[in-house]
């Protein structure tokens, strides 16, 4: 009797083990996807801190570049104005042997070595033609890598634009660095990570197998600089297949036993070097647990459907079963909990860094603010002997007028007391005059760059110091100009600066017998005023500027050796910069320089 039900029974069977087969499936596909949305999730944090990595082992050697052209020693070398080869090269191998830079090069405009950490560079023309060097003299920051040599030795290159004090690019510093080096630390990490460049092949990489391999064909979001590879060197990537499933690449790869045989494959451009981070995660436990799951799935379908015949076997296999899902399930949340506690506090150390930072770049500013405004109190301090008789001059022959006054009016002499009250009027102008001189001073300025007229600041700087010049007997040469000197500064700062530089004059002309003060203004392009005296002039000319240098006696107030340290970057601040020398008759003379402006803009 059970014959006629057999082919039922045979199908419902059948469709009951299809049934099976799309839930297995369906397990398989949801499993797999989750466990690559979590394999991804820390992929891309290992990716992302790979490439930080990069890059900020990069922007080292950009802050390097960038630094040396502000350095004194290069400027006049690559002007062609002077300038010491021998101390340019010291100064490069000292930066390249600190940095671990493979080279450190000053090149000319027509990419001529002028100067190199490797002395024997010196002379030779390097790439002038190069990307970096070609942005280097359009004024901007130059970057490129390239392969160089039969040993095919890849190279970062950073070129930054040295300027002249006019204006354009009259050389260009290169920091050269191997590529080996800043990819050596990450060589031992468990993942794979590489960085394919514009044409698409693998420039670095922690794994060797990798690299100089050509990652995909098709176009590429960043210039590729120019750059071309030997022949034979460029290999195709060690991918049998590409597949995507749900959102997520997978790679089937032959490339050796350190390289996962099955990878998800997870990109992340990086513009600041123009090139892709790429990483390749091993898949294939992901792929078993999600088998494993499809497994457990169909298992339990099918011992739901012999559950009837193996009650209490099937259900001790179950639990088994769904034990070793919760353990596997609780395993990867557990790593994903780490995994994420490990980026917030790594979040957290940054924003913290970022807050001193902050704080240390405030204090700096505030320091510098206090430091200009105790410069200034320490020159009205060694004025203030000088201003009190020069203000106490005019009040005692203002009383002596207002008594003579009184008397001829008294007398019936009108006119004689007029007189005299005008007397009294000029000398309570000229107190006025120096008294708002000296608030205008030791005002804080807030206002930044404007024009100015060069000439009122060196008279108003020149009518406070004046009581010194005459109690010290100087003979003071100037004829002022006719009519005003516009120049781009701050009133307050330029006339700080002049009043340094008139104080040195006169502390390097003290106990001499020939005390003679020399001052002009002579406009152009750059305005320039000079002030050259008959003193003992200066003993270390390369080092007037330098911070707490001074050549006065230990324990004087204005020995700190910061006066002219302040006015040094006074004078930067406004585009332009101070020059000092020895004059060949004797004395010094200081040059200060500053952009002009136009005279409707000093109106």
């Amino acid at each position: 009797m059970s014959a006629p039900h057999r082919p039922g029974r045979a199908r419902r069977a059948a469709l009951y083990l299809v049934a099976v087969a799309g839930f297995s499936a369906a397990v398989f596909a949801y499993g797999l996807r989750g466990g690559l949305d979590r394999l991804a999730e820390g992929a891309r944090a290992e990716l992302a801190q790979a490439s930080d990595q990069l890059t900020g082992q990069l922007q080292r050697f950009r802050q390097l570049a960038v630094l040396l052209t502000d350095h004194p020693t290069l400027a006049p070398l690559a002007a062609a104005n002077g300038g010491d080869p021998a101390a340019a090269n010291a100064l490069l191998r000292k930066v390249a042997d600190r940095t671990g830079s493979e080279a450190v090069m000053l090149l000319g405009r027509t990419g001529r070595v002028l100067a190199s950490s490797s002395p024997a560079d010196v002379g030779r023309l390097d790439r002038a033609d190069g990307a970096a060097f070609q942005s280097a003299m359009h004024g901007t920051l130059g970057f490129s890598h390239a392969v160089e040599g039969a040993a095919a030795r890849r190279v970062f290159l950073y070129a930054a634009p040295l300027y002249s004090a006019a204006g354009p690019v009259i050389g260009v510093v290169v920091v050269r660095l191997d590529a080996s080096q800043i990819e050596a630390p990450s060589r031992g990490d468990a993942q794979s990570v590489f960085f394919s460049d514009a044409l698409g092949v693998v420039f670095v990489s922690n794994r060797s197998e990798l690299l100089f391999r050509h990652r995909a064909p098709g176009p590429t979001p960043y210039a590729s600089f120019g750059l071309t590879y030997p022949p034979g060197l460029i290999r195709p990537f060690p991918a049998i297949s590409r597949h995507t499933f749900g959102g997520h690449a997978l790679w089937l790869v032959d490339g050796g036993p350190y390289l996962p045989r099955l990878a998800l494959h997870l990109t992340q451009p990086l513009p600041v070097v123009a090139m892709q981070s790429e990483i390749l995660v091993n898949a294939l436990p992901t792929v078993l647990v999600a088998t494993l799951q499809a497994a457990v799935a169909a298992a339990l379908c099918l011992f739901f459907g012999a559950i009837l015949l193996v009650v209490g076997e099937r259900r001790r296999a179950l639990s088994q079963r769904l034990e070793t899902e919760a353990r596997l399930t609780a395993q990867l949340e557990r790593r994903v909990g780490e995994r994420t506690r490990e980026l917030s506090e790594a979040v957290d150390r940054l924003q913290r860094e970022v807050a001193e930072r902050m704080e240390a770049e405030a204090a700096l500013k505030t320091a510098q603010a206090e430091l200009l405004r105790a410069g200034k109190l320490s020159a009205l301090g060694q004025m203030s002997a000088g201003i009190s008789h020069e203000l106490n001059q005019p009040l005692m022959a203002i009383r002596s007028y207002a008594e003579n006054g009184a008397a001829f009016l008294t007398r019936g002499k009108p006119d004689k007391a007029a007189e005299n009250l005008t007397r009294i009027g000029d000398l309570a102008h000229r107190m006025g005059r120096i008294i708002r001189n000296l608030r205008a001073f030791a005002r804080q300025e807030v206002e930044g760059v404007t024009a100015i007229d060069l000439g009122a600041v060196v008279a108003a700087a020149l009518e406070i110091t004046e009581p010194r010049l005459r109690q010290e007997g100087v003979i003071l040469d100037y004829l002022p100009p006719a009519v005003p000197v516009p120049v781009r500064g701050g009133e307050v700062r330029l006339q700080q600066v002049v009043l340094n530089i008139l104080a040195n004059a006169l502390d390097a002309m003290a106990g001499r017998e020939d005390r003679r003060l020399r001052l002009a203004i002579h406009p152009g392009a750059p305005t320039r005023f000079t002030c050259a005296d008959s003193g003992t002039g200066i003993a270390e000319p390369e080092r007037i500027f330098d911070p707490f240098y001074s050549t006065k006696e230990v324990g004087q107030a204005e020995g700190m050796g910061l006066g002219l340290a302040i006015s040094d970057r006074i004078i930067q601040s406004f585009g332009g910069r101070i020059l000092a020398r020895n004059r060949p008759e004797g004395g010094a003379e200081f040059t200060v320089e500053l952009v002009a402006a136009a005279a409707s803009e000093a109106a």
